[in-house]
């Protein structure tokens, strides 16, 4: 994926993967700013059910669980250290 401040590199269905991407906010990037940790989930409902478990266990919301674009659901929040992750389901 290419997008203005973002670019990743992966194999849909494959492994890991790796992306750049300009902080959102801004900032300059940091820890815990615009470094993070994306996991691929199975459904929506898994993104959700993860965002949720998040929440419930200390962790901060970053972005509610919905549509990025025409093909990315996602949702976003930060542990209790302040590392942010990514619940993901892409085509």
């Amino acid at each position: 994926m290419d997008f203005e401040g973002f670019i990743a590199w992966g194999a849909p269905g494959g492994g890991a993967g790796v992306s750049l991407i300009k902080p959102f906010n801004g900032k300059p990037a940091s820890v815990g700013n615009e470094v993070m940790v994306a996991l691929t989930a199975n459904s929506k409902a898994q993104v959700h059910q993860l965002h949720e478990i998040a929440l419930a266990n200390g962790g901060a919301r970053e972005g509610r669980p919905g549509p990025r674009g025409e093909q990315f659901y996602a949702a976003y929040f930060r542990d209790p250290d302040g590392n942010k992750l990514n619940a993901f389901l892409a085509p």
